[in-house]
């Protein structure tokens, strides 16, 4: 639709100038610095960085109401730079002109009900949100879209030149970050940096045919991450892992979706996420927190972040219950099928920390929880989503256990209304579930394949036929009759067909 043909109260709100007064604020000591810089950690105490709007309450003159029309006629407009993450330009980047904005296709993924029988399984209304088809297939797209968008604004403004961005990656991170920077080039490159052999062979293939230049060093992702980390301050790259302010704002457009997606109203709502790098749920909270101050949203939904026994040092930090006595300590990760989030020191715990005190505080009671999970059950809950209709990844999987372990701590009520979080497409990972179907995991995954999950294809070639089709040499005449007829009466009898009537 085009401007004219919207009511005429909200023509004016539709098309976003850029606004707002944009800082980074240090989680330690509280220091802020100008954004025409690429910071990721603090300069004066090494903390991590939020993006913070310091003229944010303009945005609560603006009655909730209308913020619901401002977002429901916005998505009916035929712009691009509107149509992906910055449909919530005010929320997500109020000082980005349209024209800097990088729109691949991400954000506004689909939220699938699950089918009765699932629902009846598990014992709960919900829904899996199919992050994996973003344009990369992962959720990373829409923090790209946000990080990138910034980097194309600093280039076209003239103050960055030659731009090479750098991650470390568990492989959609690199995915996404090569297939973004390859939109802006010849201006921006990028290189990444993978744990060897600890990738699917699909998540490889995406930054090498994007064109990016890939490294694959000895050990795991949080060994990956140092050395990123180390490029960052010694060298003139852009970071773009979850370290990366931008990246965390442009990933709150999850929150913002499922809100519009309910008409705003989430009460009785829960949203389930794998934790990782705690990028993703940092975002969340901070999506759901913004909507909530800004009035956008009434209330606040249950958050619960889920983690493998394997790679779980944030559940195992929010065991101790007194706040006083808490301690943040990595673990040294085993392997996982939930390869993304085989994470044992995330990134962003600071922010986690911090942001998990003030929504609960908002609330006015607990509202974020941390579940765990074994690897048998993320296989097992994973396979048994896609055999009822989903696209789940191993860690959409690992969201349905959790889901399923949160019911039965009491977290999730009759009456909530859940949203899964899938944050991949489940083809990246069809490696595990080729190991699962021919039972070949080794052992330190402990995993056992059930047999009622177990499937692979099976050969039908009757036995008494003389002759089979071949590419080279189709059959012909009798020999195609003899060999359509056969062939389908061994299906038939193997599927328990019943003759129709003639």
């Amino acid at each position: 639709m085009k401007i004219n043909d919207f009511p005429s109260h909200i023509q004016q709100y539709l098309i976003p100038e850029p606004s707002g007064h944009v800082v980074y604020q240090c989680l330690g000591c509280h220091a802020e610095y100008d954004i025409s810089q690429l910071l990721y950690t603090c300069p004066a105490c090494g903390s991590v960085l939020l993006l913070a709007d310091l003229v944010f309450d303009r945005l609560k003159k603006i009655p909730g109401d209308t913020w619901h029309q401002i977002f429901d006629y916005r998505r009916m407009l035929n712009i691009p730079a509107l149509q992906g993450i910055y449909r919530y330009h005010e929320f997500i980047g109020p000082m980005m002109p349209l024209d800097a904005i990088v729109y691949l296709g991400e954000g506004h993924t689909p939220m699938v009900e699950a089918n009765p029988c699932l629902q009846d399984l598990v014992g709960a209304r919900f829904y899996f949100k199919n992050e994996g088809q973003n344009p990369s297939a992962s959720f990373k797209d829409r923090g790209m879209a946000s990080a990138l968008s910034y980097i194309h604004f600093l280039v076209n403004s003239g103050r960055l030149s030659d731009v090479l961005a750098v991650c470390a990656s568990t492989g959609d991170t690199s995915a996404s970050a090569a297939l973004y920077a390859a939109y802006l080039q010849p201006r921006v490159k990028s290189a990444v940096l993978l744990p060897h052999k600890k990738v699917t062979p699909q998540q490889l293939a995406q930054p090498l045919g994007s064109g990016a230049v890939v490294f694959e060093i000895p050990g795991v992702f949080d060994d990956a991450m140092k050395v990123v980390e180390a490029l960052s301050e010694q060298y003139n790259v852009a970071l773009l892992n979850s370290k990366n302010a931008w990246r965390i704002w442009g990933q709150e457009s999850y929150s913002y979706e499922i809100a519009q997606d309910f008409d705003y109203d989430m009460g009785h709502k829960v949203v389930v996420v794998p934790i990782g790098n705690a990028g993703n749920i940092t975002a969340i909270i901070s999506g759901f927190l913004k909507f909530f101050e800004a009035g956008v949203i009434n209330q606040l939904p249950k958050i619960i972040g889920v983690q493998s026994t394997h790679a779980n040092p944030v559940y195992r930090y929010y065991l101790e219950p007194d706040r006083e006595k808490r301690s943040f300590v990595p673990v040294k990760v085993r392997p996982s099928v939930a390869q993304a989030a085989m994470i044992g020191n995330p990134v962003s715990m600071p922010r986690v920390i911090h942001l998990v005190e003030t929504y609960n505080e908002k609330a006015g009671k607990q509202a974020i929880f941390f579940a765990e999970v074994e690897e048998q059950a993320i296989m097992d809950w994973q396979l048994t989503a896609n055999r009822n209709g989903h696209i789940a990844c191993t860690q959409g999987g690992e969201s349905l256990a959790g889901l399923v372990a949160a019911k039965g701590r009491g977290i999730v009520s009759e009456n909530d209304v859940v949203v899964l979080d899938a944050t991949a497409h489940a083809l990246k990972f069809a490696g595990f579930q080729e190991m699962y179907f021919e039972n070949r995991f080794p052992p330190e995954f402990e995993i056992t394949p059930k047999k009622a999950l177990q499937n692979a294809p099976r050969l039908v070639r009757p036995k008494d036929l003389d002759a089979v089709p071949t590419a080279e040499k189709p059959l012909e005449g009798k020999d195609l009759e003899r060999f359509v007829k056969q062939t389908a009466e061994a299906i038939a009898k193997t599927l328990k067909l019943v003759k129709r009537d003639l």
